[in-house]
């Protein structure tokens, strides 16, 4: 049967009557409607702070040195997938959102949009757009094809000095800005000098590289990517529960050439340099890399690898903050010192609100703050359940500054952290988004056994993408205004989808826009936001849904808000990716289950006079009597996935 055929429709009508009118740009009435968060208070005490130095571990001449070591590997028949998620919000269903979507005694509304943003015919703004990196490079290009099938990608780009540095999960390449391929894809294991993650000739098993990012230093002319490093057994693959974040700086402004390598252990049970946290061993996962004029800052959200309860008593210790001097770990020093804040909090008291996805902000080229001693700020969300929210919905956002920056270069340092619940417009861990019907011949394949191990499984249908759980995706300063972005529930045209919130905060911690793009009939997920000094910049997203396979779009946005949709590259397909079949069980669960995924988060950045983005999208299709015949489709997916990205240049 076809999955057209078995697919059940996410999209459910919202009576008109009952919705609750939320302005997208006032949060007064919002805040009333939850006492229960912005009633906790600001947090006073400062996070523990410890301070260790980390060692240059390696370095490579050329990246050149990182391709072409590795044996021939399989092309044809998948035999293993990776796929990893810490996400502990369980996804709404748009039927349970929709009955739930007024407000009520203790509960906060799902936001109401009205019509929704429009999507516009035209290009407005774009200069350059090109597909990047794909689920077939990743797997069967990088590392000789001694690589596992990864989803989803995680997005990271980096632009300067004429180079994209494009960056995702298990691989990375650099274009010039005209979008010409300047190397080849390049698997991460190789990059930082480790085994590969699965050697297809011996079966050996090499650590696992996931979560990347990456920023260009304007100051220092220096590329600097990062990357969660999972340690595992070399003969099963098995984690052993140690785990660093790896971090690369290059030598010259040229990311083909030299780089030194550094990692800063995140297991946090006391052992190698790290601080003992409760119920650790821990994973540092989701890292994300931000920036001032005197640091380079890392967070992570860090989870005991048990189940035990951990600081907050949610199996969650909190957001971690590893703090840098920008000059030091530029310089190729052999040593560099860190500074870890631990356990981050947003509020205090005996109920406090745990520090979630707590992002650090990137600037413009020379844009800066060296209040109090300089300044970087950070951005968090309320409504996931690390936080120990129970409704999956807020009218907060975490408004976080980390002062005296410039004591990183001192011999003490000596920073201060404050941060602020500010009262926002309603946000809600979003609903999965559905897709417009298509090709699908893995799950055509599945219900069939049209290859070795797949199947047999009839009952699996065309599979919805993950929206995210709230989480802020990137923060921006663009010495204005602090913007930030993130998915959420809304009724739009009456319906419940997924949409995206943005805010735009003033340095002193109070909100100074916000609202949202949603689209009727579809969802608009995963949104990066980006501006020039001038304040005028574009927000990337998902588009996906009734009308739109998974597409690239954007929009202009300036400090009144953003103008209507407009799609950088069209989707040419659904999705069609293992985590969407139950045959998988990417929840690892007895009985299994199926656990959509896609972003986990995208990419925006200004450069120049002009702003970068890059998402995840869809730019193949192929027939399940293409894929009986190659399951490659002409090497444009992989046997289990099919995803894709797309990098795009808009000046605003």
């Amino acid at each position: 049967m076809r999955m057209s055929q078995w697919r059940r429709s996410s999209r459910v009508l919202v009576a008109g009557t009952a919705l609750a009118m939320v302005a997208a740009s006032t949060s007064g009435a919002l805040a009333q409607a939850a006492p229960a968060l912005t009633a906790r208070s600001t947090a006073t005490e400062q996070p523990a702070q410890s301070v260790r130095s980390i060692a240059r571990r390696g370095t490579i001449a050329a990246l050149s040195e990182s391709v072409g070591r590795l044996p021939r590997g399989t092309r044809g028949q998948e035999v293993a997938a990776r796929f990893r998620t810490r996400s502990r919000s369980p996804r709404p269903d748009a039927a349970t959102l929709a009955a739930t979507a007024t407000a009520a005694a203790g509960r906060l509304p799902v936001p109401f949009v009205g019509g929704g943003t429009p999507v516009s015919g035209t290009t407005r703004g774009l200069k350059q757009s090109f597909e990047g990196l794909n689920l077939y490079q990743e797997r069967y290009v990088a590392g000789n094809g001694n690589q596992f099938s990864f989803e989803p990608p995680d997005q990271g780009m980096c632009v300067g000095n004429g180079f994209v540095l494009e960056t995702i999960n298990g691989v990375l390449r650099v274009f010039t800005t005209a979008g010409h391929a300047v190397t080849a894809p390049i698997d991460m294991n190789s990059f930082y000098e480790y085994p590969p993650v699965i050697n297809r000739t011996t079966g050996a098993y090499g650590p696992e590289l996931t979560d990347p990012s990456c920023i260009y230093d304007s100051l220092n002319h220096r590329w600097i990517h990062i990357a969660l490093t999972l340690g595992v057994r070399p003969g099963n693959g098995a984690l052993t529960l140690n785990n660093h974040i790896d971090i690369a700086v290059s030598t010259t402004a040229d990311p083909t050439g030299g780089w030194n390598f550094y990692s800063v252990n995140a297991t946090d049970d006391g052992r190698r340099q790290t601080p003992k946290h409760t119920d650790c061993p821990c994973v540092g996962d989701y890292p994300h890399i931000g920036a001032d004029r005197n640091g380079v800052y890392i967070t992570t959200n860090e989870y005991p690898w048990s189940s035990a309860p951990g600081v907050f008593g949610n199996n969650f210790n909190g957001a971690q903050l590893y703090a840098f001097s920008r000059t030091a770990l530029t310089s190729g020093a052999d040593r560099v010192r860190v500074v870890q804040l631990e356990n981050l909090a947003l509020t205090g008291g005996a109920n406090p609100i745990p520090g979630f996805t707590v992002i650090p902000a990137n600037s413009p080229d020379g844009v800066f703050t060296d209040a109090d001693g300089g300044s970087e700020y950070l951005l968090s969300s309320a409504a996931a359940a690390e936080t120990g929210n129970p409704d999956g919905r807020a009218d907060i956002v975490g408004f976080w500054t980390l002062s005296n920056t410039q004591s990183l270069a001192a011999g003490h340092p000596a920073l201060s952290l404050s941060r602020t619940p500010v009262p926002s417009e309603v946000y809600t861990v979003p609903p999965q988004s559905e897709q417009k019907l298509g090709n699908v011949p893995l799950r055509d394949c599945l219900a069939v056994t049209c290859l070795p191990g797949f199947g047999p499984s009839p009952g699996e249908s065309e599979g919805q993408l993950d929206s995210s759980d709230s989480r802020i995706f990137n923060t921006w300063f663009d010495g204005h205004h602090v913007w930030g972005s993130l998915s959420t529930g809304v009724v739009v045209a009456k319906n419940v989808h997924a949409g995206s919130a943005w805010f735009a905060l003033n340095p002193s911690g109070t909100m100074a826009n916000q609202g949202y793009v949603a689209v009727a009939n579809n969802n608009v997920i995963y949104a990066g936001i980006a501006t020039l000094a001038s304040g005028n910049g574009a927000i990337g997203v998902s588009l996906v849904g009734h009308d739109w396979y998974p597409s690239a779009a954007y929009a202009l946005i300036s400090s009144s808000g953003p103008g209507p949709l407009h799609v950088a590259a069209a989707g040419a397909g659904p999705e069609d990716g293992f985590c969407e079949y139950t045959f998988f069980n990417c929840t690892g669960t007895d009985p299994p289950h199926n656990r959509p995924r896609w972003g986990d988060y995208p990419a925006a950045l200004a450069s120049g006079d002009s702003i970068w983005i890059a998402n995840e999208y869809i730019a193949q299709t192929c027939t399940f009597a293409e894929y009986k015949r190659d399951p490659l489709c002409g090497a444009t997916r992989g046997s289990v996935a099919n995803w894709s990205t797309r990098v795009s240049k808009i000046t605003p």
